[in-house]
């Protein structure tokens, strides 16, 4: 436990999925490299949906999107519940002077939030207006956060959430979608390593090779808020966490549930608790991070949290590991209702409505890498049910729910995602979630019923 509490920095951006150097990606990210060698890597950490708003109130919540209410985008028809907590009541309540920097987009109603201050303009939604990109660049946002350490313009202990905008696509003159290659440098295309799950293609590599000008600008900003923690001596009295909330903005990856679209990173450094560059393969769920905060700072874990705390993991005692964690979707620029289960070793999908094959959201589909698939992947059908064995098609590309020898498994998974659904007070399982003017959704298997 904290001999007296931390400062407190969480740090998060848009669609990084795990695309770090640290993670094995090909990219050099030494800064992030450099906190995960120094601080706690997870290496098999996941979101609660595959979008922005839905897994940022869970990551500040604890608790799942259906459950708190935010299932869709926070600047759209979506809210937060009534009455919801997120991580900055819990700590203001305990003592601490909170701070909002960047971007948050988890409601269009930022006093609702709660925070203390708020230090930079254009923090709901990021969108791709550029008064609002430029304001929020991570370099920019890092430069505001550096001068708040070095006027120590604050009352410890305090909790600072910093938002980048980076890696969002962004609208561009053409009509498409991508990475705003003109404001950042860019890498060559042909040197590019593909995407495992995504066909080597042009425009792939195209889109591949503009995202690390922005994955470069989250290390060098991180490493100008470390830099700053450091030389104000602020770096052993606290905790950071950088994160993110969905995948990359590729297909087959954000605004699905296969892995490279609820993958993400997870780094966090507290001397002499997470300083050694431990990793560990647990699962982690994002409801995990907010009562493992509230456990460490010794502030009371409200029942209703869905999460669980990972602190005994850190520090080396009796931890009642996840066996399975849940992933789930029902709005962003249309209907797109899916449930899904994933172990260690396999992954079910249970969606609910007439979908194409793979989902394309709107800035993935009017992208470069979109149009390289937009033929294959964005046209009907997709099955109802999807059962992947981790371990034989890492890259979940061969759906075994009607074969045979996995009927088992599928009903299993299926029950377990079903009472999942059921103890949470899934509305889904009522019918079609509002907005929208549906009048059925696809009932369960019967022999699950």
């Amino acid at each position: 436990m904290a001999a007296s509490r931390p400062n407190v920095l969480l740090v998060h951006c848009h669609d990084l999925g795990r695309y770090l150097g640290c993670y094995g990606a090909d990219i050099e990210t030494p800064r992030l490299d450099a906190l995960a060698e120094n601080g706690a890597c997870f290496e098999n950490h996941f979101v609660t949906a595959p979008q922005c708003s839905p897994s940022r109130g869970s990551l500040m919540t604890g608790r799942y999107p259906h459950v708190n209410g935010l299932m869709g985008l926070a600047h759209g028809e979506w809210e937060l519940g009534d009455g919801e907590r997120i991580l900055p009541h819990y700590l203001s309540e305990a003592g601490y002077e909170t701070h909002l920097f960047g971007l948050q987009h988890i409601t269009q109603d930022t006093d609702r939030l709660e925070y203390d201050y708020v230090h930079s303009e254009g923090n709901l939604y990021p969108g791709v207006a550029p008064t609002v990109h430029q304001a929020n660049r991570a370099q920019n946002v890092a430069d505001v956060v550096d001068g708040f350490l070095e006027r120590e313009a604050f009352e410890p202990p305090f909790f600072a959430s910093i938002g980048f905008f980076e890696l969002h696509r962004v609208e561009e003159d053409n009509g498409r979608f991508g990475f705003d290659g003109d404001h950042y440098e860019t890498d060559d295309p042909d040197a590019i390593r593909p995407l495992a799950y995504l066909p080597d293609r042009r425009g792939i590599r195209h889109d591949l090779a503009e995202m690390h000008g922005m994955v470069y600008a989250i290390d060098d900003a991180v490493g100008t808020i470390l830099d700053a923690l450091e030389s104000n001596g602020h770096a052993d009295e606290t905790l950071v966490l950088f994160t993110t909330e969905h995948g990359i903005a590729f297909p087959r990856a954000k605004g699905n549930c296969y892995d490279p679209g609820i993958e993400a990173a997870l780094l966090m450094r507290y001397p002499e608790l997470t300083d050694d560059g431990r990793r560990y393969d647990e699962l982690i769920s994002n409801v995990d991070v907010l009562p493992t905060l509230l456990e460490f700072l010794e502030i009371d874990v409200p029942p209703e949290v869905d999460g669980r705390s990972f602190l005994p993991l850190l520090t080396d005692d009796e931890f009642d590991e996840r066996d399975r964690l849940f992933a789930e979707m029902t709005w962003h620029d249309m209907y797109n209702p899916v449930r899904a289960i994933r172990t260690n070793r396999y992954k079910y999908i249970r969606s609910f409505w007439h979908l194409p094959k793979v989902y394309l959201t709107t800035d993935i589909f009017a992208s470069e890498a979109g149009r390289m698939v937009r033929e294959t992947d964005g046209v009907p059908p997709r099955p109802y049910e999807e059962l992947y064995d981790l371990r034989e098609s890492p890259q979940e590309d061969d759906n075994v729910a009607q074969e045979p020898r996995y009927q088992d498994v599928r009903r299993d998974l299926a029950a377990q995602l079903h009472e999942w659904m059921v103890d949470t007070d899934d509305p889904l399982l009522e019918g079609p979630v509002p907005p929208g003017d549906y009048e059925t959704v696809t009932a369960w298997p019967d022999d699950i019923q």
